[in-house]
Order: structure tokens, then C-alpha cells, then sequence
């Protein structure tokens, strides 16, 4: 089994560092140190480097020094069975905008020194999984967060997915102008929504299989210290699935565009649709649905899902995903430290992790390579 692996990571005016080089191996990487020292800041580059708005969903300008120019860098080496590539991703700082404020903010893609058209292309050649402490109440809020997460996990197994989700949304906002300015050319609006319900039941479809995989990948996975999850996708579209032909949901969702029109004219927005749909997630051994279990049991069940995922996706794709786990032993008893720390070497992915103590990290000794964050620099921790 083999792994993505970041082998170099070069940062410029990002977030708290000025300039940041950080050399590698293939071993799951530590990174300690005080509240506010930069370690987040980092795993963030890192989910900058795959498509996406990163994984504190930012906006692009907030990530940049606000020493610097207002542009902001990443870079990386990422070795896969294909080889080397160097990714890199960024925007453009002030000195180089153009008239154009949209085109200057747009944030640029490289791969290999060539330029991409958008950042899609970069999920060819790295997949990355993260859980960070604002996911901690994924189950108490509401389902949007919930949503996103599902439609990562898919788009590690189906990189359209995420141009699904992009198209999806462009063409229900042109639809909801329409309605809200009163225009109703019936056979502009009847290609939206031919559209809409096209794409639609494919995000649908998409998540549904998500799912499927996701809870066979944890029912194989056999005793464990994380408890077994079970997922679902919650959804009009994803419901017709279950009880009819992809063909069959396409129609009558667009049929139910079409019904829906003055309500959605009225509503200011598309009322019906995947984007409406919400991720089920079990405690499978308990028969408890995650929002009534403690914060350490659905911190427990994230754990289990995002491992499934990563084991999933190595035995689909020959490649384990690199997984950015930000104060992800928080929560964790001695057992299920140990038991995440060999699922991680067990898989052997490279794994980034964060936490204030090094002490939570011990088990792991040469296992993995320890790094101390300060205030924008960084230096090697020799383990005792």
C-alpha cells in the first residue's frame, strides 16, 4: 500500500509566516507548540493545495500576511505512484493586480510549472482528508457543514464531482435571478432547469455511493477503539433514488422545478434540490444517532469515518490520502491514541497532526517525525 506524500512544502506570505520551507519524509509528521503559534495555519496551506476554498473555507485574501503585499504562496513536492509533481497555488499580490479586481483575487494554479485553468486539476495528483476542532459540532449544527464534509469525502472517490457541484450552483443562481426579476421565458428557465435536474441527480447519485462504500469500508474494518458509523445521505433526490431509475428522478425533479416556480420566485430561492440534503451519521453499536452521543463519542465517530475513508480509498486507488488532523487528541484516551497512531502507520499515510503537548504524541517515538512551531519559524524536535 503507498500514500501521497508531501516531500517539500514552501510557504510565502502566508497567514503568520513570512517565508517557510519544510522538508519531509513519508513518515506522519508532529507539529507542537503554543495557541497561536501557527501550527493550523499550516495544515491549512497544505488543504490549499487541493480544490476548494482550503479547510477553514476563508476567503482568499485572509489568507495572506498582513505583513505582506496582500498576495499569498504555496507550494509542494507531492510524490504518488505517478511520481514527483510540484504543486503550487496562490494569489497575486497588490503590485501585480490588474484592473481587474475579480481576475487578480482569482486564486492561480502551477503544476509542474504550467499553468491550470482552475484549481479541479489539482486532485489528480493529490487527495487530502482533514479534521480540524470547529468539526467537533458538526452534529449540533446545521446540515450545510454536514453537507460539505459528505461532498469531500465523494470527491476523493469521483473528482467530477466537485465541477457537478460548481455547475449545479452557477446555474441556480441564474435560475433564482430569473424568478426574482420576473422574467419568465419559459424556455430559458426549461433549460436550467433541464440542467439542474441533470446535474442534480448526479450529485445525488454520487453521495449515495459515497455512502454505500463508506459503510461496507467500515463494517470489513473488524474491531477497533473508534466505534463503527454508520452514514446515510438524507435528501429528496437521493430518497427517489432508492425507488426509481436515475432517469426517472431527472424528470420528475425537473417537473418539480417547473411546479415550483412562483414559490421559488417568492422564496428568493431554489427550495428543492441537493443542496438541500444532509449527511445521517449512527453510532452503529449503540443504535444512537451522533447528535445525542457525548462530544468524546462524536469526536470518536468522525475519527472512524474519515480512517474508513483513507483505508477505502487506499484499497480503490492503490493510494492513502494525506490527512491534516488539527488538535486531533483532544478527546482521546491513552487507548484510542495508540489505536489511531497504528491505523496511521498501519496505512502508512502521511499524516499531519497537531496538538499544544508533545506528551500526547510520545507513543509514536520514531514512528513519525516531530516539529516545533513558533510564531512563523519552525525547528526539528529530537525524540526522547
Amino acid at each position: 500500500m503507498s500514500a501521497y506524500v508531501i516531500t517539500r512544502l514552501i510557504l510565502t506570505d502566508f497567514r503568520n509566516y513570512t517565508h517557510l520551507k519544510v522538508e519531509a519524509d513519508d513518515r506522519p509528521v508532529v507539529l507542537t507548540g503554543a495557541n497561536g503559534s501557527g501550527k493550523t495555519n499550516l495544515l491549512e496551506a497544505i488543504s490549499f493545495l487541493t480544490p476548494g476554498r482550503g479547510l477553514r473555507r476563508a476567503k482568499l485574501t485572509e489568507a495572506s500576511n498582513t505583513k505582506g503585499s496582500g498576495g499569498w504562496a504555496v507550494a509542494a513536492d507531492v510524490t504518488s505512484d505517478a511520481g514527483m509533481s510540484t504543486l503550487g497555488t496562490g494569489v497575486m499580490g497588490a503590485a501585480d493586480k490588474t484592473e481587474n479586481k475579480e481576475t487578480a483575487e482569482r486564486r492561480s494554479v502551477k503544476i509542474d510549472g504550467q499553468t491550470m485553468g482552475g484549481s479541479s486539476a489539482l486532485a489528480e495528483y493529490i487527495k487530502v482528508s482533514w479534521l480540524t476542532p470547529q468539526m467537533d459540532r458538526l452534529f449540533q449544527e446545521g446540515a450545510g457543514g454536514r453537507r460539505r464534509f459528505l461532498d469531500r469525502l465523494t470527491f476523493g472517490f469521483d473528482p467530477a464531482h466537485g465541477k457537478r457541484m460548481t455547475a449545479f450552483e452557477k446555474v441556480m443562481r441564474d435560475r433564482n435571478r430569473l424568478l426574482k426579476d420576473g422574467r419568465y421565458d419559459r424556455h430559458w428557465l426549461s433549460s436550467l432547469e433541464r440542467s439542474l435536474a441533470e446535474t442534480g441527480t448526479a450529485i445525488a447519485a454520487a453521495r449515495r455511493e459515497t455512502t454505500a462504500r463508506l459503510n461496507g469500508a467500515m463494517e470489513m474494518a473488524g474491531r477497533s477503539a473508534f466505534p463503527k458509523a454508520e452514514v446515510s445521505v438524507d435528501g429528496l433526490l437521493e430518497g427517489w433514488l432508492g425507488e426509481m431509475s436515475a432517469l426517472a428522478v431527472e424528470d420528475r425533479y425537473r417537473e418539480e422545478l417547473e411546479a415550483s416556480r412562483r414559490r421559488d420566485a417568492l422564496a428568493g430561492s431554489t427550495q428543492l434540490g441537493p443542496h438541500r440534503s444532509d449527511l445521517g451519521v449512527l453510532h452503529k453499536d449503540k443504535g444512537v444517532p451522533a447528535g445525542l452521543c457525548s462530544t468524546g463519542e462524536q469526536k470518536a465517530l468522525l475519527i472512524s469515518i474519515i480512517l474508513g475513508d483513507a483505508r477505502l480509498q487506499a484499497g480503490m486507488q492503490g493510494q492513502a490520502p494525506i490527512l491534516l488532523l488539527d488538535e486531533i487528541t483532544a478527546h482521546l484516551d491513552a487507548k484510542r491514541r495508540v489505536a489511531l497512531f497504528d491505523e496511521i502507520e498501519e496505512m502508512k499515510t502521511q499524516a499531519w497532526m497537531t496538538g499544544t503537548d508533545y506528551a500526547l504524541f510520545s507513543e509514536l517515538g520514531n514512528r513519525a517525525q516531530f516539529l516545533t512551531v513558533d510564531d512563523g519559524a519552525i525547528r526539528r524536535t529530537a525524540v526522547s
